[in-house]
C-alpha cells in the first residue's frame, strides 16, 4: 500500500492560499454571521484561522458546515462585451445630491445604469429586477456620499474602480449557470463609498417562480368565476 499516495493532498486543496482566496472565505463567514449561522465568537475564531491558513484546503475547512461550501461549482463568467456592445448612454440615471435616491422592487434592468451620489446616498437593488440582457453595466460615482448595490445571489458580479480617500468594494460573485446575468460595476469613490454585494436568499429563479405563481393564481381565480 502506497501511504504517501493515499495521504497526498489533491492539487486544488494543496495549493498555497492567496489573498483573494482568504477574502472569499472571509466574505462567506461574514454572510454566515449576518444570517445567524455563526455566533460572534465563532466568527472571530474562524476569521483568525483564515488569516493564518496556508493552503486552500485549510481555508475550505472553515466553511465546510456552511451552505456556501455545498453549492455547485461556478461556471466560467462570460467575457465582458467589447467596446460598442453596450451603449455609452445610460438607460436610466439615479442621482442623489444632498439627498437620497432608491431604485428597488420589480423593475427592468437595462444594459447601462448610472448612479451618482454627491453628499447623498443611492441604493440600487437588483434582487427583484427583471434582467432583459445578460450583461448589465452600472457606473457608480460617489463624492462625499454612498452608492449601495445589491444583486441576486445566483448571478455573476464583477467590479472595476477605486477610491480616493474613499472605499470601492465589490464582492466578486460567480454563478453555476453560464447563461446567468452578469453585473459589472465600474466607478470611483471620492471621500465616499461604493459597495456592491449579493443579497443572500434572493435568486433570479426564485423571483421568476413567485411571479409565475401569482399569475397562475390570478388566472385560476379569473377562470373560476
Amino acid at each position: 500500500m502506497d501511504l504517501h499516495k493515499q495521504t497526498a493532498p489533491t492539487p486544488a486543496t494543496g495549493l498555497r492560499a492567496s489573498d483573494a482566496d482568504r477574502d472569499r472565505i472571509a466574505d462567506i463567514l461574514r454572510e454566515a454571521l449576518a444570517e445567524g449561522r455563526l455566533t460572534a465568537d465563532e466568527h472571530a475564531e474562524r476569521v483568525d484561522g483564515v488569516l493564518r491558513a496556508r493552503t486552500v484546503g485549510e481555508l475550505e475547512d472553515f466553511i465546510r458546515d456552511l451552505p456556501a461550501a455545498h453549492q455547485p461549482p461556478a461556471a466560467p463568467v462570460p467575457p465582458r462585451p467589447g467596446p460598442g456592445a453596450i451603449p455609452a448612454a445610460a438607460d436610466a440615471n439615479v442621482v442623489a445630491v444632498f439627498s437620497g435616491a432608491v431604485r428597488r422592487g420589480r423593475w427592468r434592468a437595462g444594459r447601462r445604469l448610472h448612479a451618482y451620489a454627491v453628499f447623498g446616498s443611492v441604493e440600487i437593488d437588483l434582487s427583484e429586477a427583471i434582467f432583459e440582457y445578460q450583461h448589465v453595466v452600472i457606473k457608480a460615482v460617489s463624492v462625499f456620499g454612498e452608492v449601495r448595490i445589491r444583486v441576486p445571489e445566483n448571478i455573476a458580479l464583477r467590479g472595476t474602480g477605486g477610491g480616493v480617500l474613499g472605499r470601492f468594494e465589490v464582492s466578486t460573485l460567480d454563478s453555476a449557470d453560464p447563461a446567468a446575468p452578469v453585473v459589472h460595476v465600474d466607478g470611483w469613490a471620492v471621500l465616499g463609498a461604493v459597495e456592491a454585494r449579493p443579497r443572500r436568499g434572493r435568486t433570479v429563479s426564485d423571483i421568476l417562480e413567485r411571479v409565475q405563481d401569482k399569475v397562475d393564481r390570478k388566472l385560476s381565480g379569473y377562470l373560476g368565476r
